[in-house]
């Protein structure tokens, strides 16, 4: 039986193989890192705008991750992400600016408020005013409507009669004044054209112009301050001269000169119940020695008031006369109390 020994020719090629395999392998590895490098050098080459940097200290645990994405993709990624970052922080600054010209408005609204009366803030307030003011008038003129209620009280008895008396000297004192015309020959006659009387508030109760029932021959504008138009359309006599009989009627009569003034009327007025500035004793030898003196001349020395600066007004000359009865009224009506008690003895 015979024995095959090996070749040992092909023994020695065994190993010589094996080196060649590992030598290949050795090689396929260098060229594969080295087609790895030129990739990632273009890569890097793309990203920078064309500027080839190499650097040395390269991270290649990535490598499958770019060998999968094209320089290109790689490129606008990161450019992508840049830009992302550049706007959130522009959104950030954008909000910041927008929050501080909000507290920069809410500042100069605050101090416009306060300068402005009229603005939102103030409108409210005023609002709020106008309430109160309303429930203010509402308050008082419930009180108005019910005068014997304050605070649900009834007003005494004496109360009650204060105010009447108060009402009653509102106008228990009442003053009178005149404007006439002339009529008759060259306008020598009086006749009514104007009548006047306020109370001693001066208030006026009665300011009427009078329709002439004679021709007038003289106007006496200078002085009257009475024009045509001014009586044309005037109310009748009779009328007015009942309304002064009735505003007249147990009231104390004041004016200047009275006699004439009842003359134009055609009525008459109980003596003691009359105060006539030209006919007050005391005041004619205080003011013009006994003489009759005129109406401007005592307000001039009793009021230190002008009146009857070219035409006469009826209702100043009425007014002027109750001041002058006003300031004088104490030792008037003393005076009229004593001369009353001399004449019944």
């Amino acid at each position: 039986m015979s024995q095959q020994h090996p070749n040992p020719q092909q023994k020695s090629n065994e190993p010589v193989c094996a080196d060649n395999n590992k030598k290949k392998g050795v090689t396929r590895q260098k060229i594969d890192q080295q087609n790895l490098k030129t990739k990632l050098f273009e890569v890097r080459a793309s990203g920078d705008g064309g500027s080839v940097k190499q650097k040395h200290d390269f991270d290649y645990s990535n490598c499958q991750l770019l060998k999968s994405k094209s320089p290109l993709q790689a490129t606008t990624g990161a450019y992508n992400q840049l830009k992302h970052k550049e706007s959130i922080t522009c959104m950030d600054q954008l909000q910041q600016q927008m929050q501080s010209i909000l507290s920069c408005t809410e500042v100069n609204e605050k101090q416009h408020n306060c300068q402005h009366p009229n603005n939102a803030g103030s409108q409210r307030c005023s609002r709020r005013n106008s309430l109160n003011r309303e429930q203010e008038s509402n308050h008082h003129e419930a009180h108005d409507q019910h005068p014997n209620s304050e605070n649900n009280r009834p007003l005494s008895k004496s109360a009650r009669l204060r105010q009447k008396r108060k009402a009653a000297q509102r106008n228990k004192y009442v003053a009178i004044d005149c404007e006439m015309v002339g009529v008759g020959h060259n306008g020598q006659d009086d006749m009514l054209a104007r009548v006047s009387i306020v109370n001693k508030q001066g208030e006026v109760l009665l300011d009427k112009f009078v329709k002439p029932w004679i021709k007038v021959t003289d106007y006496r504008t200078s002085i009257s301050g009475i024009r045509p138009k001014d009586i044309e359309n005037g109310e009748d006599f009779h009328l007015v001269q009942d309304e002064v009989v009735e505003l007249l009627q147990g009231k104390i009569l004041v004016g200047h000169a009275i006699r004439n003034d009842l003359a134009v009327l055609h009525i008459k007025h109980p003596y003691k119940n009359i105060r006539d500035t030209a006919r007050y004793k005391p005041l004619c030898r205080l003011v013009s020695n006994g003489r009759t003196p005129s109406l401007k001349l005592l307000s001039q020395a009793i009021l230190g008031m002008e009146i009857q600066i070219g035409e006469h007004n009826s209702v100043e000359d009425a007014r002027a006369a109750m001041k002058i009865y006003n300031c004088l009224s104490g030792d008037w009506e003393k005076y009229v109390q004593k001369q009353q008690n001399n004449h019944h003895k």
